[in-house]
This record gives C-alpha cells, structure tokens and sequence, in this order.
C-alpha cells in the first residue's frame, strides 16, 4: 500500500501516468471530497452557492448537510451528484440535436444521477429509456426517475443483451459502464480494498460485453457516450478503439473551457476526457463519445396495443389534472391510470411488450368504485395542475413528519385528497376526513433514520 492508501499497483500506474502531478494528486485524496447537487430545472429551486461550470444547473456546497432530513430533496427539486460526473452534460450538448425528439437509452442507469440529468436535458417529446439490470437497483432507480417527475420515461430490468434485438432504435445511447471504481477511492476508501488488477480486467470484459450488446441498438449517425468512474485506459480508450478501428464509429471532439480543468486525452483514435481530483473540484471520470458510422437497419415498431386508453368522460375529468392535456394520453393499465406523452405511446407501448418494464410514464391515480385516488408519483409530477387541488404548505416539522408516514394534526376544515407542499414544492398527498387525516405517503419511501 502506498502512504495515502492506494494499493500498490495502482500507485505505480499512477506514477507513470502522471508524472510529476503525482504528489498532487495523492495530497487531493487527504482533502475532503467536496459535497455538489444539481438542480431539477422543472422545480424551480434557486441555489445561491458555487456554480459547476460545466453544468448550467450543477453547485457545489460549503458542506454536506442532512440530505435525508430535507424535504426538498424527497420532492425531487435537486439530485445529489458528483460534480465531474455532471459533464455529461457538455458531451449530450455539443454531440446531439437536443431539439428533435430524441430515442435515448441509459444502459446501465441506478441510481439515477444521469438519467435524471439526462431528462433534464432532452425535450418533452423525446423518451429516455432507463435500464438496470439489478432488481433492488432497479427499484431505487425507479424511483429517482418518479421524484424528477417527467413523463417521458420507461423504468427498465433487462439485461444489456437484451437490447440487442432493438437495432436502429436509439438516437442516444449511454453506458456509464461498472468500472473499477478508481475515481471514487477518495469518496469511498473501502473501494481501494476491494481493487486489484484482476478486477480491473474483469471489469474490462464486462464493459466490453455491455457495449458489444448496446452498440447495435444505434441508429446510422447516433452517438454513444461512454464513461467511467475509473482512470485505467483499460477499462476507458481500449473498450472504444476496436469501434474506431473497423471505421464503425468516430470518436467525437468536444469543446472544453480551461476552468474546467477536464484533461483532454488523444489515443489511438479516441478523444476521452478525464477529470483528476488534484485538477478539478470533483472525484475522478472519464467520458467519450462515439458517432456510428456504420448503416444500421432500424427494427420495425408493434405496438400491440397492450394500453387501454381511457374512456372519454374519465379522460374529460383527468384533463383538469395536467397543465398540458394535449400532450397527455391518459391510459388505464387494470386500475391505475398511467399518464403517456402522447408522441411516445407507441414505442411505450412496443418496449413494455418486449422489456421488463418497471415503471413506464407518470402513475396518475388508481380507480376505486366511482373515486379517483391520486397517486404519489403524481404529486411529484412536472404535469400536476396545482390550481385544481387544494393544498397545505407544511411547516418543516410538520413535513418531516409527514415524509415519516405519521399522524398529522393541520387543523384546517378542508376535506378530500389535499396536496402537500413545503416551501411551495409538492411532497404528497393526504386525505383529509375532516377528524382525521389519512397520510398516504408511501411507506416503503418514508424516512426510518432518527438522526
């Protein structure tokens, strides 16, 4: 082990990679890893701290607070990511024509840092696929993906192997491949325990199997972005050159400014950007991008018509729900009512009978006798028409003890299902009976920590 705590290997790459930065870069793992979040631009939270300059929504923190304490955060108004991570954001701008609607798939998407930036980015009529093979991560993918509160998302548990059969279907695709982890060894000193060489390797034949099977979904002219959390050429340039090589992609220039103090890498063919600890304000990351240059038939869409749209005096009332009905299909799916941007049904529809499909669109409300019970994901939603409920701006005891899924007293003589809010951002539904209150947050979301 090397004196900060590398492993041995590791320090002698390093050493031979860097120089004569290599005590910096040692010195910046004794440093405290610095604290960033990015904002949900849909939710409108004003953030007075250090801008990320490579991240139009990105900030730093003078310190890391209570983030499970902060009500803000369970709404979804702000992610809570690693700043060098953020420049997904250059790499989707420069590379992409974020003005058509877009097909975009995250292959390997928990917890939801990029797939939430990356729904921040695209327009309304484009659809983010996002996919994670684990199920326990899928499911907290799922719901990162329903507090950014977008409709233009399907929650996918597949296999990268299973994509393979889309050919030609995406516009973007992005594959933040399992890595090594080497960029994280300030962030989690448990991560240079667990290093070797071998998992390196073995962590390079997984990325290669997951970009081998990810790469035919892409259209003729559609861009991969490829990154990692690790700084081993290996699992970085190495997993992309064979693509450059038979001339199926080009490896993509991106426009860097010098404040960003990315460190632009030129090899064998591949432009990667790689982020160190000791030059910029974040952890370690790499990031490339690939155009397919290559002509790729694109696979005929079915739709099997799986969804039943919902019948015209529901879809009358539900229209009263969304701030943009005409771009809202409505759909019923047993007893749930499931909001779908209308331009996306198909492909939704045609995914959900070929994927294992989690979570596809915003859950609206459940039907029961002659009621509509509003769904949680729905409070969250950007769609939500405020003006049509009623609602409560709760103290900040009062919401925490609402996000613990306790017994409120609001002493108010409104009745029916009332919309929460803290500090005017929706955080859920109660049902208000008038001597009683019924807290429907859900309860395997509630807050269980005490400190």
């Amino acid at each position: 082990m090397d004196t900060v705590g590398f492993p041995l290997d590791f320090s002698l790459r390093m050493k031979s990679l860097l120089g004569e930065a290599w005590p910096a870069f040692a010195e910046a793992h004794l440093r405290p890893s610095p604290t960033s979040i990015r904002l949900n631009p849909f939710k409108k939270l004003v953030q007075k701290s250090e801008h990320i300059p490579w991240c139009e929504g990105g900030y730093y923190l003078e310190k890391r607070p209570a983030f499970t304490f902060d009500p803000l955060l369970h709404a979804g108004a702000y992610y809570v990511q690693e700043a060098s991570s953020m420049f997904l954001e250059q790499a989707l701008k420069q590379a992409a024509d974020l003005s058509k609607s877009l097909r975009v798939l995250d292959a390997c998407a928990a917890p939801g840092g990029k797939s939430t930036h990356l729904l921040s980015l695209i327009n309304n009529s484009s659809l983010l696929v996002s996919n994670e093979v684990i199920k326990t991560r899928a499911t907290i993918l799922a719901e990162n993906i329903c507090k950014w509160g977008t409709v233009n998302a399907v929650v996918t548990q597949n296999d990268p192997e299973d994509f393979s059969k889309l050919t030609g279907f995406f516009d973007v695709v992005l594959v933040d491949a399992p890595c090594s982890g080497e960029g994280l060894f300030r962030k989690d000193p448990k991560a240079m325990n667990e290093w070797s060489d071998e998992n390196a390797r073995l962590c390079s034949l997984r990325q290669q199997r997951i970009i081998n099977h990810i790469w035919p979904t892409l259209k003729t002219n559609g861009i991969l972005i490829y990154s990692t959390c690790t700084y081993n050429p290996k699992e970085n340039e190495e997993n992309l050159k064979p693509l450059i090589q038979t001339q199926k992609a080009k490896s993509i220039k991106l426009k860097t400014e010098e404040n960003w103090s990315a460190q632009e890498n030129f090899h064998e063919g591949v432009w990667g950007y790689q982020f160190f600890p000791h030059r910029a304000k974040g952890e370690g990351f790499f990031i490339s991008v690939l155009k397919k240059m290559e002509k790729e038939d694109e696979v005929a869409v079915r739709s099997k018509k799986k969804f039943q749209v919902a019948p015209k005096k529901l879809n009358e009332r539900l229209t009263t729900w969304v701030t943009q009905p005409d771009t809202i299909e409505f759909v019923l799916y047993d007893d749930l009512i499931i909001a779908l941007p209308k331009e996306s049904v198909d492909d939704i529809d045609f995914l959900a009978s070929n994927f294992k499909a989690i979570q596809k669109g915003t859950a609206v409300a459940t039907i029961k006798h002659d009621k509509l019970i509003p769904e949680h994901a729905f409070a969250l939603s950007n769609e939500l028409n405020q003006e049509n409920f009623q609602a409560i701006d709760l103290t900040y005891d009062q919401a925490i003890a609402f996000l613990r899924k306790e017994s409120l007293y609001l002493g108010s003589e409104k009745s029916g299902f009332t919309l929460m809010k803290f500090q005017s951002v929706p955080i859920g539904w109660v049902n208000h009976l008038g001597n009683r209150i019924n807290n429907l947050y859900p309860a395997n979301w509630r807050i269980r920590s005490t400190t």
